[in-house]
């Protein structure tokens, strides 16, 4: 059975509206990818050191909340 996971990231005043987890990451990746290509591009005065360090830092976030949905998936299916 595919579920999708869902974290309680915007909610509403009864707790019902929800961001799925996949959503986050896949924002956070694409970000960070944006950025460098404005630094590749040189479209924009970006420091170049300062944007990879971000974009590994949302990657890192991207990846913890991938890793958090792995494990309660793995946890509900053997449950």
């Amino acid at each position: 059975m595919n579920r999708e996971v869902t974290l309680p990231l915007i909610v509403d005043d009864r707790g019902t509206l929800q961001v799925a987890a996949a959503d986050v990451s896949k924002l956070l990746r694409t970000v960070g990818g944006r950025w460098l290509r404005l630094v590749e591009t040189g479209q924009e005065r970006l420091d170049e050191d300062t944007v990879a360090a971000l974009t590994i830092e949302l990657a890192k976030l991207a990846d913890r909340i991938d890793v958090a949905c792995i494990a309660h998936s793995s946890g509900a299916a053997s449950g």
